[in-house]
């Protein structure tokens, strides 16, 4: 089977529509005339049975007309005109009388149709239009009058009629494929400027754009969401490439690192201290390679699907002291100081192994970016139907214009300015990314040399426990 092209099934469609339409129309005009037409040869008729059933008398058992010469004249003068024929009939429906001008030609009396029920009916080879009536005189049937009038002018009318509709019909439905498929063409333009654009886009060329329709119709929005989701790839390709970039530049200085330190050790002969201070010097680079390499594979996962989330019961108070007590040994070294305000015990319904991962690299943060005998503040509290974490340092703070950066691989605030503060920048990447996953606002608030504060919110899906 032929598969039409898109324009010519949208004609197609058009001129079937329309073509039923016209259909209809033509045939209800038909319907009219020809009801039209039959409606003025049966008053004629019903009229011409009247006139007749008054000119006729009885004498003996014989039926006479009142006046023949008169009826003579009157068939001969109309019979060109709108030819009348009438027959008189006997009770065993012999012919008693014609008129004039059916000559030799008789009219047949149908048993099957009802008396005063006009019929089509054939005459030799015309059509007529007859009716059958019952003669009475004085309240006795005395025999039957047949009055016919010819249907062949009407039917001339008629199968004109219906002759030029059709032929109308053909060259409409033709002409109208042709309009349609010509507009068809116009308005399926927009798709082959998407479909060009289109071809003409690959990974190496994502910045050409559909260009929108003026018209902002159902095209409009085909090409405006398509334009979006080119802006939404590229922004993912060109995000894909800064992360291989920057993952590659910084798995790259550890193992810079550690191969140099090496290289210098080999060198000449040292003695044992200066071998085991430079080996626990690689260990620390390859711990911090390990810790690059976990972050970098958690971030992809989260980059590439959605975890299934095993949601259970959680206690905040619980899950931040643990998180406090895996990071005292940096506490206590800086000697940072520890106010903890949670008045009760707040549990939610979270999958616990993420939700210890956002705390974790949001303490580590406060911890790592506090100063020495600095403040650590933590607290816990319940505002309409959610549960507030905030966590606060005073520490070195993020400059405002930093503020939305953070959250984007790689990227570390004034880095060049504490370079005894060693950092990956991906631990607030991979909390942005958690609480999307968990449905928790997050929320950063600093200021060069005050402080940071994280504000976490919850929704209270539990009942808070005492």
């Amino acid at each position: 089977m032929v598969q039409l092209s898109f324009k010519n099934r949208i004609a197609l469609n058009y001129i079937i529509t329309t073509g039923l339409l016209i259909l209809v129309v033509f045939s209800v005009i038909y319907s009219i005339v020809k009801h039209t037409v039959y409606s003025h040869i049966d008053e004629n008729i019903k009229i011409e049975v009247q006139n007749h059933l008054d000119e006729i008398k009885q004498v003996g058992n014989k039926i006479i007309l009142i006046d023949e010469e008169e009826w003579n004249e009157r068939e001969h003068n109309t019979i060109d005109v709108n030819p009348v024929f009438v027959e008189f009939l006997d009770l065993n429906k012999k012919i008693i009388e014609k008129a004039p001008n059916l000559k030799s030609e008789t009219i047949e009396f149908n048993d099957s149709v009802a008396d005063f029920e006009l019929f089509d009916a054939k005459m030799g080879n015309h059509a007529i239009r007859q009716i059958q009536v019952p003669l009475h005189i004085n309240n006795k049937k005395i025999g039957y009058v047949i009055v016919a009038m010819s249907l062949v002018g009407s039917k001339v009318v008629l199968n004109n009629l219906f002759d030029v509709m059709g032929l109308s019909f053909l060259g409409i439905l033709i002409l109208l494929f042709f309009i349609a498929r010509f507009f068809a063409g116009r308005s399926i333009k927009p798709i082959n400027a998407i479909i060009k654009t289109s071809e003409n886009i690959t990974k190496d060329n994502l910045k050409t754009r559909i260009p929108l329709p003026k018209t902002k119709d159902e095209l409009y929005t085909l090409s405006k969401t398509i334009n979006d989701l080119l802006n939404r790839i590229e922004y993912t390709i060109e995000r894909e490439k800064q992360f291989t970039s920057d993952a590659s530049h910084e798995l790259r200085t550890p193992l810079t690192v550690i191969k140099g330190t090496l290289e210098v050790l080999i060198r000449k002969p040292r003695d044992s201290k200066e071998y085991e201070e430079k080996v626990n010097y690689c260990i620390k680079e390859v711990d911090h390679l390990n810790m690059l390499v976990d972050q970098l594979l958690l971030l992809a996962r989260f980059e590439n699907s959605r975890k299934n989330i095993n949601a259970e019961s959680v206690c905040l108070n619980a899950l931040l002291m643990n998180v406090l007590k895996l990071n005292s040994d940096k506490i206590n070294s800086q000697n940072i100081k520890i106010n903890f305000d949670a008045r009760e015990d707040y549990y939610i319904k979270s999958d616990s192994f993420l939700l210890v991962t956002v705390i974790r690299n949001v303490i580590s943060n406060a911890v790592k970016y506090n100063r020495d005998n600095g403040e650590l503040a933590i607290s816990l509290l319940k505002q309409n139907d959610k549960i507030i974490c905030r966590i606060s340092d005073n520490g070195i703070g993020i400059a405002k214009e930093d503020l939305e950066s953070v959250f984007s691989p790689f990227f570390r605030s004034n880095s060049t300015d504490h370079p005894e503060i060693k950092g990956t920048g991906l631990g607030l990447s991979i909390v942005k990314r958690i609480t999307e996953l968990l449905d928790i606002d997050f929320k950063i608030e600093s200021e060069i040399g005050i402080g940071t504060t994280v504000i976490l919110s919850f929704k209270d899906n539990m009942k808070t426990l005492s």
